[in-house]
């Protein structure tokens, strides 16, 4: 006995969940870029294919509608099995159905391809929240999320450069080989070095492991932090005290869920639209070279990654684990940026810059919609609420792409960015109706 606590009290303290993060952000980094690539590829594609804009709109939108019908299995299959097998599984057909995309050698075999990527990239956001919330404590969640989805962006970021620099010196089908490859190796790594639960790693101190299963700070610590009042801000956005939704039945009946669910909607279809169309709005519209278009095309998610990183941090450490307002912000701050954009002039440094803020604006709140759900779940019944969320959002970015090519091939541009300044404006009505839970609401 004396031995063990002798153990316990001389064991280094561990920082292993920062590890975990560090390899969730290299990890979504290659799967964002896996999924960003088509939209640098879309230009070749529809010449080589004589694609409409509604067709290109379609292809685009035939991965998302995939990613969305592996939602709700995924959620069921992590919160029975756990995350670390699926997850491996999941990354290996992700690289495989990017390779074979590139060998497409006809419009049928590239829906079939892209179709099949989306069912297997699909698990793998449900798999990462599902890690973070058993990983990091509720007071890291945000802004571990933050690292999350700055990947997804990051992502985005590298694929127009690499992507122009690939087809100079060959055509798009290598940009598909090449992507495919990193994911192979990451996987492996992630099975070898990310359990189900810090508890079950030997790479995690049974501090760690202490510090990450506290649930709360108390309301002494939180006083102490923080000598301001939030009793304001509380009733803005309708605070108060929840009871878990400790049943997939409760998760299934809540509004919350489902407003966060409808709002995510609209919000995921503005991102995938810049994400798919803004290569070809460039090219065509701003009649930007190759590489000019891959530099200016990356601004937004150069933007993207900051205001999620600065998102995360500012919910958990300034607004006390509070979501809602950050959500609030972006839907607010986006409808002005994509009136904005109807007006863009051709100067790629002007523009770039006014595609730089609109990543920001667009994603500062971005991160909530996936932390959003832990404060109101268990960890038992968080993979299926996240599912929900997920599914709806993954629906919107379907629609939202080919929603678009028919505007293009009816109005044009600036009808595209009206379209989706009210998508934006309709996702804040959204999440004005849904609550903000909180451990204890801050009266001080």
């Amino acid at each position: 006995m004396s031995q063990n606590v002798a153990n316990v009290i001389t064991e280094k303290p561990t920082k292993f969940r920062w590890v975990v993060a560090g390899l969730i952000f290299l990890v979504y980094t290659v799967a964002a870029a896996d999924r960003a690539n088509i939209g640098i590829a879309l230009p070749f594609i529809r010449k080589e294919f004589h694609m409409s804009n509604t067709e290109a709109g379609g292809l685009v939108s035939l991965f998302l509608l995939a990613y969305a019908i592996a939602q709700m299995p995924s959620g069921f299959a992590y919160s029975k099995f756990g995350v670390r097998r699926i997850f491996s599984f999941a990354m290996i057909a992700t690289s495989i159905f990017t390779g074979l995309i590139g060998s497409s050698s006809s419009p049928l075999m590239m829906k079939i391809y892209r179709f099949g990527l989306g069912l297997a990239e699909g698990p793998l956001p449900i798999g990462i929240t599902s890690t973070i919330n058993n990983w990091f404590p509720p007071r890291e969640k945000g802004f571990a999320t933050g690292i999350f989805l700055s990947a997804a962006k990051f992502g985005p970021v590298v694929v127009p450069p690499l992507c122009a620099l690939i087809i100079q010196q060959s055509s798009w089908h290598y940009i598909f080989y090449w992507f495919a490859l990193p994911g192979i190796f990451l996987s492996v790594i992630w099975y070898i070095l990310v359990k189900n639960h810090p508890s079950e790693s030997p790479h995690c101190s049974l501090t760690e492991v202490k510090y990450i299963e506290s649930e709360q700070l108390s309301q002494k610590a939180i006083v102490q932090k923080r000598p301001y009042s939030l009793k304001w801000l509380d009733q803005l956005i309708r605070a108060r005290k929840a009871n878990p939704l400790d049943t997939n039945a409760r998760v299934f009946r809540s509004w919350d869920i489902w407003g966060s669910t409808l709002a995510y909607f609209f919000v995921l279809g503005i991102v995938n639209v810049l994400l798919a169309w803004i290569p070809t709005y460039l090219i065509n519209v701003k009649h930007f070279t190759i590489m000019k278009m891959g530099f200016v095309a990356s601004a937004p998610w150069v933007g993207a990654v900051i205001g999620n990183l600065v998102g995360g941090w500012f919910s958990d450490k300034v607004l006390n684990k509070r979501r809602k307002p950050l959500m609030m912000m972006t839907s607010l701050s986006t409808t002005f940026m994509m009136y904005a954009l109807t007006n863009a002039p051709n100067d790629p440094i002007f523009l770039g810059s006014l595609l730089f803020l609109t990543g920001i604006l667009l994603n500062v709140g971005f991160s909530a919609y996936m932390v959003y759900p832990m404060g109101l779940t268990t960890k038992k019944t968080f993979p299926i609420a996240s599912s929900i969320i997920n599914t709806g959002g993954q629906l919107g970015g379907a629609c939202a792409p080919l929603i678009t090519g028919m505007i293009l091939d009816a109005y044009s541009w600036d009808a595209v960015f009206m379209f989706l300044a009210a998508s934006s404006f309709i996702s804040l009505l959204v999440v004005l109706t849904i609550t903000e839970p909180v451990e204890e609401p801050l009266n001080i």
